[in-house]
């Protein structure tokens, strides 16, 4: 049923003028769910407040409500099209009132880790696209058939979102960079172990993957309390991201997940100073794939002690600093990091050794990140003692990834496996860090039984190349023929 609903509103927003990418697509299909789900959750809370005989005050004005502009209904339940925008109106009601309205809850709340902030927050930040009155009535009427009652109900819809959330990355352009395959966040999740009491962050948090596999790790752990699933759900996960439509889809997804009012702020990371970072700042476990080979601006660079206009050399400097002492770190970043020779890299692959104990590299093979072309590494590492030995694993699943191939949970298995033994094998070992060059702090991946480095080159990487030879044939083709 939510298959075919979500396909639904896809072919509605196709023929929308104002909606042109998957993008858009979950975009508004994302401010709508918000919508239907902060219905249902206040007529949950209405209903307890009503068995326990006290009154509920809803969150939202009557005439903001669901059930009144989106959803009037019949006595018989259906929906009641005298009374329901539509047209011209609808679209009228919802930008000039609704969205002002919702954004207007931001000044209203009481602080960030509010329900009404949150809706402050998303309705300040993005727009209705959907032009037509008609598509957005219709798109409506799919929504309200939605229900998000049960766990079976929220579980179905928010692996559907992740599938939108998947579909957005494969369709290029920048929507790649929210989403990291869950295969390669399961993994990390089960090589840091987290604990119910000990808090997780991700301060690039994009679609919020890392904190919504962890919340699934965590609650599957036998013998919860009532008091764990509270903790749960307001003082282990903490998220921050810069890019308005991330920050939406992230508290949608982990709305979708069971967490209430997410713990995500809306904020550049990187604007903050490292030199204010005091220990009430700090968390047990850093898991992210921070944004790379983007370019930070002088003044940002000045809160950090290694300056570098490198993105995610910031931010591997941000979370070190951001963990507490015996905190541990699953950090994914280019595999350049670690034989760059420039003075940030060398610097920051010495604090690295130095400041923290980096038990484990996973280096994964080209294809990891559809529609990317560069090659990653996992840097697994704990904070407060130095490193002695580093474990490298080299992901090989033995076939060329891609949209059709992707990385998956048995890909990972043999990983997991090794990495808590740290045993040696085809595709793992290890390197004593008294051996590294300690001018050059050089951590290359370099798997002493295979010989040389292994370089798995994308496709996109093949096709440039035999363009570039074309281009040289033709040069001297044409060369040839001008001395003919």
């Amino acid at each position: 049923m939510f298959e075919q609903a979500f396909k639904n509103i896809d072919d509605i927003l196709h023929k929308d003028a104002g909606s042109s990418s998957e993008l858009d697509y979950t975009e508004q299909t994302s401010w709508l769910l918000f919508l239907k789900y902060l219905d249902a959750l206040e007529q949950d809370k209405a209903m307890e407040a009503a068995l326990e005989g006290k009154p509920y005050s809803f969150i939202l004005d009557k005439a903001y409500q669901w059930e009144t502009w989106a959803a009037p209904k019949t006595e018989d339940g259906k929906i009641d099209h005298h009374k329901a925008y539509s047209g011209p109106d609808l679209t009228e009601f919802v930008d000039q009132k609704l969205f002002p309205y919702l954004k207007g809850f931001k000044q209203r709340a009481t602080g960030p880790n509010t329900i009404e902030y949150k809706i402050g927050e998303i309705f300040g930040e993005i727009k209705n696209k959907i032009q037509s009155g008609y598509n957005l009535r219709e798109v409506l009427e799919i929504i309200d058939g939605l229900r998000f009652r049960s766990q079976t109900e929220k579980h179905e819809l928010s692996h559907l979102y992740e599938a939108k959330i998947k579909n957005m990355g494969n369709a290029g352009r920048n929507g790649g960079e929210y989403y990291t395959p869950r295969p390669l966040i399961r993994a990390m999740v089960q090589v840091t172990q987290p604990r119910i009491g000990q808090t997780i962050y991700d301060g690039a948090c994009g679609s919020a993957g890392f904190l919504c596999e962890a919340f699934d790790y965590l609650t599957q752990q036998p013998n919860l309390t009532t008091k764990d699933l509270k903790t749960l759900q307001e003082k282990t996960f903490y998220g921050k991201e810069k890019k308005s439509l991330a920050y939406v889809i992230a508290i949608m997804n982990m709305i979708l997940h069971g967490i209430e009012a997410p713990n995500i702020i809306h904020t550049n990371t990187l604007a903050e100073n490292l030199s204010d970072v005091q220990d009430k700042d700090r968390f047990d476990i850093v898991l992210a794939n921070p944004p790379f080979g983007g370019k930070e601006r002088k003044e940002v660079q000045q809160n950090f002690p290694i300056k570098t206009g490198e993105t995610a050399f910031l931010f591997l400097q941000h979370f070190i600093k951001l963990l507490k002492a015996g905190g541990q770190g699953a950090i994914v970043i280019k595999n350049t990091f670690l034989s760059n020779t420039d003075n940030a890299s060398v610097s920051l692959r010495k604090l690295l050794l130095e400041n923290c104990n980096l038990h484990t590299v996973l280096d994964c093979p080209g294809g990891t990140f559809i529609g990317a072309g560069v090659k990653t590494v996992v840097l697994f590492f704990e904070k407060g003692t130095s490193t002695r030995k580093v474990w490298y694993y080299q992901l090989d699943p033995g076939r060329n990834m891609g949209k059709t191939n992707p990385l998956n949970d048995d890909d990972l298995a043999e990983f997991i496996e090794l990495q808590k033994s740290k045993g040696d094998s085809l595709k793992s070992w290890s390197v004593d860090v008294a051996d590294i060059d300690a001018s050059t702090f050089d951590l290359s991946v370099k798997n002493p039984n295979g010989g040389e480095e292994v370089t798995h080159r994308s496709p996109q990487e093949i096709m440039d190349e035999i363009a570039a030879l074309d281009a040289e044939s033709a040069k001297v083709l044409a060369g040839i023929r001008a001395l003919l």
